[in-house]
């Protein structure tokens, strides 16, 4: 679990300035500090290193002499692969009124500060944002749910997989554990876009939400698969919630643009009759369901079902 009362020991930041003066003066408050310095001499080296190094502070000048800091600013908020907890403070030599402080804050600084710098209020400033960056990457590490749809996600699966397995093994009851996947129904159709995909997870997501047992654990594995853990379920038990499940989901169209998608469900499981006598644990468990499903859709579009003690195991990559 992440410690959100302690700080990274060296933590990195960027400072984006082609005014050696200027980044050699912010190195020297810095520095003694306890933080560690990358630089950048253009905006484009900005978005560069922002990327490739994930630094946890970023300062950034205003006149580049290639990008606009603010338009810097805007991009790096835009691009997936730059974390959006991470601080951006614009520093500037020229006007920094109201005008250019609002537009700063439009483009996703954190803060904007005209030159010369404060040196102590500075360190205090970073100090606060760094740890409130800690505090929020934190707390995503530690979720254990999926934000797309509000079920589980792998790592919620896996802690809500080894409190039911506990249960289970104490109760000598049976264990099982599905994956399904919601596949649109081909019939010639176009291949989902992007915003369809999501749209049919949030849509399944509901669907499992309403038609599963309280007792049982929800997740999602990828963007197209979704789990089950299923406690005081047998081999029988576990087919009938697969057609309750994905009948549920495919008498239920996505609405997309220009009428409607009907879904398709194919589902893998595992089953065990006593889960104290089983060889493996409740995420193996969790593992052989979605190898066989993956191997059922590996063979062909015929079946629908497949159990793994019908498919060769291995390990989901």
């Amino acid at each position: 679990m992440a410690n959100r009362d302690k700080a990274p020991s060296t933590p990195l930041v960027l400072i984006a300035n082609d005014q050696e003066w200027s980044a050699r003066s912010l190195e020297s408050i810095l520095g003694p500090s306890g933080y560690s310095v990358v630089r950048a001499y253009t905006g484009q080296q900005a978005l560069e290193r922002a990327r490739t190094a994930q630094p946890d502070l970023i300062i950034l000048d205003a006149q580049m002499p290639d990008i606009h800091g603010f338009e810097v600013c805007r991009m790096l908020r835009s691009d997936p692969r730059f974390s959006a907890t991470t601080p951006i403070v614009i520093t500037t030599s020229g006007p920094s009124g109201r005008t250019q402080r609002l537009e700063a804050y439009r483009a996703g600084a954190w803060e904007f500060l005209g030159q010369p710098l404060d040196g102590e209020a500075l360190l205090l400033k970073l100090g606060t944002f760094l740890q409130c960056k800690l505090e929020v990457d934190a707390l995503r590490e530690e979720s254990l749910l999926d934000p797309g749809t509000g079920l589980y996600n792998m790592r919620g699966l896996s802690h809500r997989a080894h409190e039911i397995g506990a249960d289970a093994f104490r109760r000598r009851d049976p264990l099982a554990c599905v994956v399904f996947s919601p596949e649109p129904d081909g019939n010639g159709s176009s291949e989902p876009t992007d915003e369809e995909i999501q749209r049919i997870a949030e849509q399944v997501g509901q669907l499992f939400k309403r038609a599963g047992r309280s007792s049982d654990a929800i997740g999602r594995l990828g963007h197209a698969e979704f789990a089950v853990i299923a406690p005081a379920t047998s081999s029988d038990g576990v087919l009938r919630l697969i057609q309750r499940l994905g009948g549920s989901i495919e008498a239920s169209p996505i609405p997309v643009r220009g009428g409607e998608r009907s879904l398709r469900v194919r589902a893998g499981y595992c089953a065990v009759p006593d889960f104290a006598e089983s060889p493996v644990d409740a995420v193996e468990l969790l593992l052989r369901a979605t190898t066989a499903l993956r191997d059922l859709k590996r063979d062909g579009d015929a079946e629908q079902i497949r159990a793994f003690d019908q498919a060769p195991f291995t390990y989901p990559t």
